[in-house]
């Protein structure tokens, strides 16, 4: 082979590399997240248009769907978050905008376990993350988008000090940034204010606001919150710096919801309950005095889909529930 068959051998090499890189970039950037007025917009378009709930994040906690555990090695990570993504198009045709992930997952139903896409030091470990990044990937071919959350307090023993959660945040913004994620909007920490945090810097809510800030400015645009406990109350610190509110209702009775969010309006910002433990048509009353409201609302279904063994069967998760939402994300007739 001669000088000049070797370049264009080159040449040939670095078209199908780049044409290769640009195709799978592209296949991460379908679904794009974003505020317009308070208003949650998917690729420019209101969620859910011409529905009751048009304009809100509808969602389900799903955050062990990349759940492993380092001291269990018969589980199969992999083989758990397929069958996950495998559901994907089910939730999404009951009118799931979105899913809440976490890179420490959740309570499993049982202690002790090691579930951390976190070094000790903030760095990212990449098998975790490419889990992550599947259920992304999936998420964004089906239109929808991901809350990732990045600490739990169960698993927060494992960052060393302040200085790895200022590094965590830091590295888990700059990985969705890098990674062109458009789909992807950040939580800080679940129920930040929770006892079990050990670093004071995650539970005080001036601390937090200062997490919140420093994803925001390592990754522009990015939208970033953090979720408050069961009341449905979050900190005016915390508040003031997030880009949207994420109470929870677990501990919220239905008739004190539309309080709840009056009491959080005030802030200006768009309301999204991310976890709500109640089921069946307590669920549904749940559902709709958020809508009723201009709150968007997220199902957490504990015993189904967080408790170990995992189960993600669509809408047969909770039927009552998944019919409620249909109809009330369904464009009126």
């Amino acid at each position: 082979m001669n000088a000049k068959s070797i370049v264009s051998l080159v040449c040939l090499v670095l078209a199908v590399i780049a044409i290769s890189s640009h195709a799978r970039g592209a296949d991460l950037v379908r679904t794009g997240i974003s505020l317009r007025e308070g208003i949650w917009m998917i690729n420019g378009r209101p969620t859910n248009p011409g529905s009751a709930a048009e304009g809100l994040l509808m969602n389900v906690r799903m955050v062990n769907a990349t759940f492993e555990d380092r001291k269990k090695p018969e589980f199969d990570p992999r083989a758990n978050t397929d069958r996950f993504i495998a559901r994907i198009p089910d939730y999404a045709a009951q009118g799931v905008n979105a899913f809440t992930l976490c890179l420490q997952g959740g309570m499993p139903g049982y202690e002790g376990a090691v579930n951390s896409a976190f070094e000790p030091d903030g760095g990212l470990r990449s098998a975790y993350l490419a889990r992550v990044e599947r259920v992304i990937g999936a998420c964004d071919r089906h239109g929808l988008v991901v809350i990732l959350g990045l600490f739990y307090q169960r698993q927060s023993a494992i960052l060393r000090d302040e200085a790895a959660v200022h590094a965590g945040v830091s590295n888990a913004a700059r990985w969705v940034r890098e990674r062109g994620f458009r789909n992807v909007v950040l939580e800080i920490a679940n129920e930040y204010p929770h006892g079990g945090f050990v670093h004071p810097v995650i539970r005080n809510p001036k601390g937090q606001a200062g997490l919140i800030r420093l994803a925001q400015a390592t990754a522009p645009g990015l939208l970033v919150s953090s979720s408050g406990y069961g009341d449905g109350k979050v900190h005016p610190e915390v508040a003031e710096a997030a880009d949207f509110l994420l109470p929870h209702w677990n501990n919220t009775p239905v008739e004190q919801v539309r309080a709840r969010i009056g009491d959080l309006k005030r802030f200006g910002k768009p309301v999204v309950c991310n976890e709500d433990d109640k089921t069946g048509s307590m669920a549904v009353a749940a559902l709709r005095a958020s809508i009723e409201c201009g709150a968007g609302y997220g199902l957490m279904l504990r015993k189904k889909n967080q408790t170990f063994p995992f189960r993600f069967d669509g809408g047969a998760d909770d039927p009552v529930f998944y019919a409620a939402l249909r109809e009330l994300t369904a464009p009126r007739q």
